[in-house]
């Protein structure tokens, strides 16, 4: 079957201009209490990531769990990323039946390396750990980088003009 060209881009802006919709309010609610019940789970890796003591400054301090949840549930973020951000932390928790946030240092480290070991797995952690260097160097006015402290550790500083707002407002 030939598909002309014409009909294939007018399918496409339909589809693209539908994913560009607001979700509705009840899907809204359910992604942010999934979110939530995931920020535990992205709390621990981001910390395991970035942990106190170290050259960097700490996940906690820097504010990265409250930066990526309020980045990633942006109305213009990528619903795609959302959800697989979402759902890597639940198949985390999932692989280590339930038991992942009680873990020490060396089992969340073998639990992390298993789950490295996947694809899903390590694309995820990637990703968590893209957001995480987001809220690292990213402005202050986004909630993370307090007091400029990631960008004093790797002797940088913020693009120019900065932000004046924190997100675009719809």
């Amino acid at each position: 079957m030939r598909v002309e060209r014409r009909a294939f881009l007018a399918g496409a802006g339909v589809v693209g201009a539908a994913l560009c919709l607001p979700q509705s309010s009840e899907a809204y609610g359910k992604s942010a209490k999934a979110l939530e019940e995931a920020a535990p789970v992205i709390a621990a890796v981001q910390q395991h990531m970035f942990p106190k003591g170290s050259k960097l400054p700490d996940a906690e301090t820097m504010c990265m769990t409250r930066f990526l949840t309020e980045t990633v549930s942006h109305p213009t973020y990528d619903r795609d990323i959302h959800a697989f951000v979402i759902e890597g932390a639940k198949e985390l928790m999932l692989r280590e039946k339930g038991k992942l946030l009680g873990y020490n240092h060396g089992a969340m480290e073998a639990a992390l390396r298993r789950y490295e070991a996947t694809d899903y797995g390590s694309n995820w952690l990637s990703r968590i750990m893209i957001l995480s260097l987001e809220a690292l160097l990213g402005d202050p006015v986004y909630g993370s980088n307090v007091g400029e402290a990631g960008w004093r550790t790797v002797q940088s500083f913020g693009g120019q003009p900065r932000p004046k707002t924190r997100y675009i407002q719809l």
